[in-house]
């Protein structure tokens, strides 16, 4: 129960920055852009980061195409992916259906 609100309110922060970002930024901006324009050593931090932890191919062949999307489509595509999650999981304690035999 705690779960799925949980999720609701991530997935409505997500699809409202999604939007706000959409709107207030230059149309079409990369991700890749926004982030440099936020800091420009974040890009290099992120690289090393990701070669550090996992493996050197996962920065060019995950990361980098994800940083040449629209800047609005990563917190989009996770809000929608927490809202989905919401409403799939169960509601909480079902009714317990009686044990009786009905004739």
């Amino acid at each position: 129960m705690i779960a799925q609100r949980i999720l609701a309110i991530l997935s409505a922060a997500l699809l409202v920055g999604a939007v706000a970002v959409a709107l207030l930024g230059p149309p079409g901006m990369p991700l890749g852009q926004a982030l440099l324009q936020i800091d420009h050593t974040m890009l290099e931090g992120i690289r090393s980061a990701v070669v550090r932890v996992s493996a050197p191919w996962m920065w060019t062949e995950v990361i980098l195409p994800v940083l040449a999307r629209p800047a609005w489509l990563p917190p989009a595509a996770l809000g929608l992916i927490c809202g989905g999650l919401c409403l799939t999981l169960p509601l909480g304690r079902g009714t317990e259906r009686s044990r009786q035999r009905r004739f």
